[in-house]
């Protein structure tokens, strides 16, 4: 896949078929769309283009009061994109000057005058532009002037699919990681660094990372327990206990910590980068009388978490 910043030295791209959006999660709505492009780019002997932008348009209009967390970072989407076989990607510079021009304008002076575009791909719902004013109908009006063909994203197809990044986000806030997995189509993943701790869980035999979680903009799931698979930066697989909270327990803070006990691993990670792959949630946060009881919470959260990984032969 090939990532396009800027066009200063641009080389062309044969026939571009293209689809404009922010692409937030990839899901499988997402992926959909990106299989039509192949198909309609291998019909005339062209290339499937993803126009989308970054930082998120919202952060950039709404940057007191966007609220905006991401599903993915963006080395994440750009990975995925690979992944289900994009063969371009626009990353192009989100600016609020940028955000004045018209859908006409942005039409004609990007995907007509730059890209040369043969082909634009859109749902049948789909909105861009200043005021969203750019719709599936503004592009067929324009298709004959600036020569380029419009396919719609069926209705039936969109609705069969049912997914969006707004419910994504809503099913992680609510922990409901089975739905989250299904829209998305492979589980949510959350990356961080691993950060010294107070190291309780070592005290009571559940030694667990601290993680610094990628960015600020990075949704966090529910506070509660998660069954999860860790992958640390050698490549090396193992399964572990995911603790999102504020450690009501032992912490008079308020502080949101992302800890992760790592099942039959032992070994020194501090500084390492690890991937958490969500499987399932176990249960929620609670605050207990003791370490002791504590204690005893985990156990029974261990048992859990190792007999979902055998349950789904994760």
């Amino acid at each position: 896949m090939r990532i396009i910043k800027g066009f200063e030295n641009f080389e062309q791209i044969p026939n571009p078929v293209i689809t404009i959006g922010t692409f937030d999660g990839v899901h499988i709505g997402h992926q959909k769309i990106i299989q039509q492009l192949n198909e309609e780019a291998k019909k005339i002997g062209g290339e499937s283009v993803l126009f989308t932008f970054y930082p998120h348009p919202r952060m950039v209009l709404f940057p007191d009061s966007h609220g905006i967390k991401l599903i993915q970072t963006q080395i994440e989407k750009l990975n995925k994109l690979k992944e289900v076989g994009l063969q371009n990607v626009v990353v192009f510079p989100f600016t609020k000057e940028f955000s004045r021009l018209t859908a006409t304008e942005f039409v004609r002076d990007y995907l007509v005058a730059k890209l040369q575009a043969k082909m634009m791909v859109i749902g049948y719902d789909h909105q861009f532009g200043k005021n969203r004013e750019g719709t599936l109908e503004l592009l067929k009006d324009l298709a004959p002037i600036y020569d380029f063909d419009v396919r719609e994203i069926a209705a039936q197809d969109i609705e069969e699919v049912n997914v969006s990044s707004t419910k994504i986000r809503r099913a992680l806030l609510e922990g409901d990681i089975y739905t989250a997995n299904k829209f998305l189509g492979a589980p949510f993943t959350l990356s961080g660094k691993v950060i010294r701790g107070n190291e309780i869980g070592r005290s009571i035999n559940y030694p667990t990372a601290n993680l610094d979680v990628d960015g600020s903009m990075k949704l966090i799931p529910a506070q509660g327990v998660y069954a999860v698979k860790v992958t640390l930066e050698s490549g090396s697989d193992f399964y572990g206990m995911l603790n999102i909270g504020t450690r009501p327990t032992v912490d008079n803070e308020n502080h949101l910590s992302v800890e992760v006990h790592i099942l039959d691993f032992k070994g020194d990670l501090y500084g390492q980068e690890l991937k958490l792959t969500f499987l399932k949630r176990i249960r929620n946060e609670e605050k207990f009388e003791s370490l002791d009881a504590l204690k005893k919470q985990i156990e029974k959260d261990e048992v859990l978490v190792r007999h979902t990984i055998l349950e789904h032969n994760y």
